[in-house]
């Protein structure tokens, strides 16, 4: 198993280079081609459109198009230097429409998808890409934190295991990384109701690392609620990784997908690059 196929999300923000610092590396290190991807979002009239003083359609579409050059432009030029004299198979595609829908369909036929972690507000209130991606995008994703990513990326990684589906998927997902690593850490994190099948779990999950030349040591911590955030991020400082692999947790609410506890907590603190499957 490799990333054959690898695509980055590419907007105009200033840290983009990290997460193409990242993807370009990986690229290199499985041989993968890389695609650049943007997404130019759409014309969407202001508040109150209509009322008196406000601009002109005319103008507003003129301001917006502007704009939208500009981000692609951008975007563009970041990408171009981050593959220059890299022995990269790549490619660029632009794409209109919802930055969200586009990467989930995208993402259909590549085997890993990074991304930029969030903006900086309270996770309450922020609209974030990955969180809103990570359930539906149906594949791994890869997200970079705003400070940047250590280079090489995954010698020493943190699987969080507790013996669920979504941390199966991830563990899969990430073997490849898993296998390449220096140093893997298994956090295992208890809590107070026992999963099913959890019995022999870690035992199992010990062998199949094993079968599989990956060369580990295990953790066991304790968490008081479903909220193990807090224990992966200080588990992770102190063992001095640079990468966890975790699964995405989420349940349905009033017919939309949210990030669970975990998720939510890891992703709005993270200082290391996040690899998560759903």
């Amino acid at each position: 198993m490799s990333y054959k196929i690898i695509l980055v999300h590419c907007d105009a923000s200033e840290t983009v280079s990290h997460r193409l610092d990242v993807a370009v590396g990986l690229a290199e290190r499985f041989g993968a081609h890389l695609v650049g991807f943007h997404v130019r979002r759409p014309f969407e009239p202001p508040v109150g459109f209509g009322a008196p003083n406000r601009l002109p359609m005319d103008e507003l579409l003129r301001a917006y198009d502007t704009a939208v050059k500009a981000d692609e432009a951008a975007a563009s030029a970041a990408f171009a230097k981050s593959i220059k004299g890299k022995p990269v198979s790549t490619q660029w595609r632009t794409v209109d429409g919802d930055v969200e829908a586009e990467l989930a369909a995208q993402a259909r036929y590549v085997d890993l998808v990074i991304l930029g972690q969030g903006e900086s507000e309270p996770p309450a209130i922020r609209s974030s890409l990955p969180e809103a991606v990570a359930l539906t995008i149906g594949r791994p994703i890869l997200v970079v934190p705003r400070s940047g990513a250590a280079k090489p990326l995954g010698k020493v990684v943190m699987l969080c295991w507790n013996a669920s589906r979504e941390a199966a998927r991830a563990a899969s997902d990430a073997l490849p990384l898993l296998q390449g690593a220096d140093k893997v850490v298994v956090l295992v994190v208890n809590h107070s109701e026992q999963a099913p099948g959890q019995k022999h779990a870690n035992a199992d999950m010990a062998a199949w690392l094993k079968w599989h030349g990956v060369k580990f040591t295990v953790e066991r911590h304790a968490a008081p609620d479903v909220d193990a955030g807090p224990v992966i991020l200080s588990r992770a400082a102190a063992n001095g990784v640079d990468l966890i692999v975790m699964g995405v947790y989420g349940h349905s609410r009033m017919r939309e997908l949210v990030l669970g506890g975990a998720s939510l907590t890891v992703l709005g603190a993270m200082t290391v690059p996040v690899f998560m499957a759903h």
